[in-house]
């Protein structure tokens, strides 16, 4: 698959004739199934509940103890594990560790605050060796990071970082456009905790960015920020990608070699812990 085949699959036009959030919710899940693989795994998969919080659990046979918790992308109000099955299956596959996917309450149903909350229980709870997510569930682990006890290692993948503006967003792309990013925003903005855009949220980070992304100018100068505040941060950008690309990672060859390195990078981390 090229990424211009991607884009197509992922751009529904009947999203131009009923935009209910309802509907788009049932269209994102479909749409992303298409990337999660079938067929047998070595992989245990199990629904169950953290801390009150609904969770899926990937466990590979044998695995060491100590894991990961993902966050979801999707806005926080799409996406689901149901979504995210094939990223975190892979993901649990590629560190040989167990990875444990929030199903956190999405908005409107409930506020920013609460859904970071849901996250912040699994994470107290579990007390993971790395929390890790994409998008707008990147910027939930930031903020679970920033704002709680936990240290660990933390896995950014195109990360909403600091306050989206006119100013810090780069030129709008496939599937991501700067008005979406400031109208998400605008809902969640009077939620999402401060804190100083120099301050590393974990001392040890790996991030992956995409090419073509509002985001990208954004995470880029976080990355040097916090570089310069001494956190040892691990970054690459995936050329000629765009935002949700982590989904074909499978089908899609440059965000599959950057998701290979950032995998491998996030798992020699754990590996010193």
């Amino acid at each position: 698959m090229d990424v211009e085949t991607f884009i197509e699959h992922l751009c529904d036009p009947a999203d131009a004739v009923d935009n209910s959030l309802a509907l788009r919710r049932e269209r994102y899940e479909q749409l992303h199934r298409r990337f999660r693989p079938s067929g047998p795994s070595a992989v245990e998969v199990v629904d169950s509940r953290v801390a009150g919080v609904a969770v899926r659990r990937f466990c590979p046979v044998g695995c060491p103890a100590g894991g990961v918790v993902y966050l979801h992308g999707g806005g926080w109000n799409l996406g689901s594990v149901e979504s995210h099955h094939g990223i975190t299956l892979d993901l649990a596959v590629r560190l040989n560790r167990e990875v444990v996917s929030v199903d956190y309450r999405r908005l409107p149903e409930v506020g920013y605050a609460t859904a970071l909350q849901d996250c912040r229980r699994v994470v107290s709870d579990l007390d993971p060796l790395a929390i890790a997510g994409d998008s707008a569930g990147g910027r939930l682990a930031i903020d679970v990071a920033c704002t709680g006890f936990w240290r660990g290692v933390l896995g950014l993948v195109y990360p909403l970082v600091g306050t989206p503006s006119t100013t810090t967003l780069g030129d709008d792309a496939p599937l991501l456009t700067r008005r979406e990013v400031l109208t998400l925003w605008e809902t969640v903005c009077d939620e999402v905790p401060a804190f100083p855009a120099e301050r590393p949220p974990a001392e040890a980070i790996e991030v992956l960015a995409v090419e073509h992304d509002p985001l990208t100018p954004s995470i880029e100068r976080a990355v040097a920020l916090w570089r310069c505040a001494s956190a040892a941060v691990g970054y690459r950008c995936a050329p000629n990608m765009v935002h949700s690309s982590l989904h074909a990672h499978a089908e899609l060859a440059e965000m599959n070699a950057a998701w290979q390195d950032f995998c491998h990078s996030l798992g020699r981390r754990l590996g010193d812990k």
